[in-house]
């Protein structure tokens, strides 16, 4: 007989991972390695390690260890927060009426209000351990910024956030979190780098971009001694950092009998949907499990649904190496009413291989309905998600509602990546009736595709 399943569903320390899962090492077509664009041949541990931390770089390269070790003092530092808990959603089911099972891992529980912190405690501890002064680093929305801020407080870094122009404006209660806990925060782009500034001259008046803003980091950490730049997203190492969701859903959901159907996540970078499926997809890699994955990105920068399967530039400054990735082009910049974050302008190469296979679906959704979903999720369940975790509650619920179609009764379960209480401005334009949907016609996107290096 099942167990009675809880509103929340609490792991103790005890089963807090002692591992990060590494999904590259289950693959058997690896993603595409990174290339240094003036030679385009793979990138050398030497190459990346003038950007990079060096313990960080051999985790960027490794595609044989389907386990890494999370180090004393990073698993510590997690045990402030995690285990987070994974909650049934009873009050939503109701709500909707729906014989659907509906869990969602909720990883807004601490002070950067994200799941940002899970890498961002590493990256540090490994910039630390190396003996650095400090790193760079760009945000979007802000929650990598601000998890990167209470990481570098905690071992003494320096810490220098160049924040997206528009995000800086409209966010900035999170800029001020992120000066609270000592970062130096710059909006983006800016006239402080070289880039930067040519950037301004080649698009005046810009509301910047994620690629704007990687270039200007990647630009301050390689100019400074004793910098490495950090990153929140779409690198191997941050999915590995972020496995620690995927594992503890995977534990809290066999504890108590629980297989999932369908497992969701917002996808902007890749970062938080590559961990919370990570245990998941390597079980049906090896045939162990069958799931639906589905990535729920926004229309306006709709990377997976409608992006180029290609090599390009990770930023817009074109300083990066090349990613094999699902891209809407480097210089790609989402409108000026995007308010719902997930900005990049292409997928991780993981995520982006497995949707190639066919193993991720993937799926875009205006801005409008999101926030429709994320007020809906606020009034029922109690909690104000962020944008960005609205994608995956949208997505959620339209697969609840086809279930009450249908009359079948599946588990989904979707990642709830942070909180919103930062990003009121935005529910303010929604609630005022100001904001629209925006999605860019195949003429716009020709546009920055048209500019993809020859690969």
């Amino acid at each position: 007989m099942k167990k009675d399943i809880p509103y929340k569903i609490y792991l103790d320390e005890t089963e807090l991972p002692q591992s990060w899962l590494n999904l590259r090492a289950f693959m058997k077509q690896k993603p595409a390695p990174l290339l240094n664009p003036d030679t385009l041949q793979p990138v050398t541990k030497e190459e990346l390690s003038h950007v990079f931390c060096e313990e960080l770089v051999d985790q960027e390269l490794d595609e044989t260890s389907k386990f890494i070790p999370i180090p004393d003092e990073v698993r510590n530092f997690y045990k402030m927060y995690r285990p987070s808990p994974l909650v049934r959603a009873y009050c939503l089911e109701k709500a909707l009426g729906t014989p659907a099972h509906i869990y969602y891992k909720f990883e807004g529980n601490n002070t950067s209000g994200s799941h940002k912190l899970n890498s961002a405690i590493a990256q540090a501890y490994y910039a630390k351990k190396q003996g650095l002064k400090g790193v760079t680093t760009e945000t979007g929305a802000g929650q990598w910024g601000t998890a990167l801020s209470m990481a570098c407080s905690y071992f003494g870094l320096d810490c220098k956030v160049f924040m997206v122009k528009v995000s800086y404006e409209q966010k900035p209660f999170r800029r001020e979190v992120m000066r609270t806990y000592g970062a130096d925060v710059t909006p983006s782009p800016s006239t402080t780098t070289a880039i930067g500034r040519k950037i301004l001259e080649e698009f005046p008046g810009t509301n910047g971009s994620l690629g704007c803003a990687i270039s200007e980091a990647v630009e301050a950490a390689t100019s400074r001694e004793g910098y490495r730049y950090v990153l929140g997203s779409v690198l191997n190492q941050v999915l590995l950092h972020q496995s620690v969701i995927g594992l503890e859903t995977k534990t809290a959901l066999e504890k108590y009998d629980v297989t999932p159907d369908i497992i969701i996540g917002c996808a902007g970078g890749g970062s938080n949907l590559g961990g919370l499926i990570a245990p998941f997809m390597a079980d049906q890699l090896e045939g162990k499990a069958n799931y639906r994955f589905i990535a729920v990105e926004p229309a306006s920068c709709p990377s997976l649904t409608r992006g180029k399967y290609a090599y390009d530039f990770c930023d817009t400054g074109r300083v990066c190496p090349l990613a094999k990735m699902y891209t809407l082009g480097s210089s790609f910049i989402p409108s000026p009413n995007h308010a719902g974050g997930l900005r990049y302008h292409g997928m991780t190469t993981t995520l982006s291989e497995l949707h190639a296979q066919g193993l991720l679906e993937a799926r875009a959704v205006e801005q409008t309905k999101v926030f429709e979903a994320a007020e809906y999720f606020a009034r029922v369940e109690g909690i104000l998600p962020a944008p960005e975790s609205s994608h995956a509650i949208r997505a959620a619920i339209d697969e609840a509602l086809k279930c009450k179609e249908s009359g079948e009764k599946k588990t989904i379960v979707f990642g709830l990546t942070g909180t919103g209480y930062f990003d009121m401005m935005s529910y303010e334009k929604f609630h005022d009736g100001k904001m629209s949907d925006y999605i860019p016609t195949d003429e716009d996107l020709q546009v920055s595709l048209s500019k993809l290096p020859k690969v």
